[in-house]
């Protein structure tokens, strides 16, 4: 691969991964995304296999889903169906079932479980200590 192609690319993955980062609570497409970045599909695909190590759909998922943990145990006092809206799901059997594969239990428990342990590790450590305890 030319240099100058291998750059473009990761300038390409880059932007793309800001897309997601600020826009993951709209529904994101991969063609949406190439529409917004003025290139094809198939260019971000490339993208993503050479320097994201996961797809586009699943980075998206990725950052919905840890968006959704922080906000399920910051702010408890909005429903779970809600966060499921919040973070771009439309529906709450989706998330949930996308939650319950990433953590290891339902977004509900991970929230109870969440602030069990919240005292010992911090928001940020709540995830993993969630998912040794479900192991």
């Amino acid at each position: 691969m030319r240099p100058r192609t291998h750059e473009s690319r990761r300038r390409l993955y880059l932007m793309a991964r800001v897309v997601i980062a600020r826009h993951y609570r709209q529904p994101l497409t991969l063609e949406r995304v190439a529409r917004a970045l003025a290139t094809s599909p198939r260019q971000i695909q490339r993208a993503f296999e050479q320097f994201g190590g996961a797809s586009f759909s699943e980075q998206l998922m990725e950052r919905r889903l840890s968006v959704a943990a922080d906000v399920l145990l910051e702010q408890r006092s909005i429903p779970v169906a809600d966060v499921a809206r919040l973070v771009g799901y439309r529906q709450g059997s989706h998330f949930a079932r996308a939650f319950r594969r990433r953590y290891g239990v339902p977004p509900a428990e991970f929230r109870a479980r969440g602030a069990d342990t919240r005292g010992e590790a911090g928001v940020g450590g709540v995830a993993l200590e969630v998912c040794r305890k479900a192991a």
